[in-house]
């Protein structure tokens, strides 16, 4: 890769990041309403696995700017998983399904799986929790149940947001091809 390339993924990964923080910033007043799972399924789409870094970079400056406090340690690996069931669907749809299936295949199930990640965030984040609070078994479960409301937002709002994933991704590839900054 060459040293101008590296440069210039280095300088959308970093305004991707701080992209998705302000995004979420801008978003608070919702409950668990915020694009970011839009964001990260786009970015894994046409950059694949080296949306990690946008990823982290997002999780960081939410570190910094909220606290390095017990909230924030789930981050670490549930936005990471998102970019990998996200890279596992995409790489569904492109080797194992016929080609003029790609597109509807797509349209589809990027919302589902959008908000199947919105709906599964509470469980994700409760063996940390589970762990930072001492909670058995059952106080997690408890804790689970007493979150899915919040989940369900977090599952609708998904949802709605992941219809913009195809367009943005398709969006990004062409803008991408058309200034000739490689991906």
């Amino acid at each position: 890769m060459s040293n101008r390339k590296k440069l210039v993924q280095l300088i959308l990964f970093a305004m991707y990041g701080a992209m998705m923080y302000v995004s979420k910033l801008m978003m608070e007043g919702l409950p668990n309403i915020h694009p970011l799972t839009m964001f990260i399924m786009t970015f894994t789409i046409v950059y694949g696995l080296k949306a990690l870094i946008p990823v982290y970079i997002y999780v960081f400056l939410n570190g910094l700017f909220s606290g390095f406090d017990m909230w924030w340690f789930p981050y670490l690996y549930i936005w990471a998983l998102q970019c990998i069931v996200t890279y596992l669907i995409e790489y569904l749809i492109k080797h194992c399904s016929p080609k003029k299936a790609r597109l509807p295949l797509s349209a589809v199930a990027y919302p589902i799986a959008a908000a199947f990640l919105g709906m599964t965030f509470g469980v994700l984040y409760a063996p940390a929790q589970a762990v930072m609070m001492g909670f058995d078994i059952s106080m997690t479960v408890k804790w689970i149940i007493a979150g899915l409301y919040f989940d369900v937002l977090h599952a609708v709002g998904n949802f709605c947001i992941g219809f913009l994933v195809l367009p943005m991704s398709q969006m990004l590839l062409k803008l991408h091809a058309a200034t000739r900054v490689p991906v």
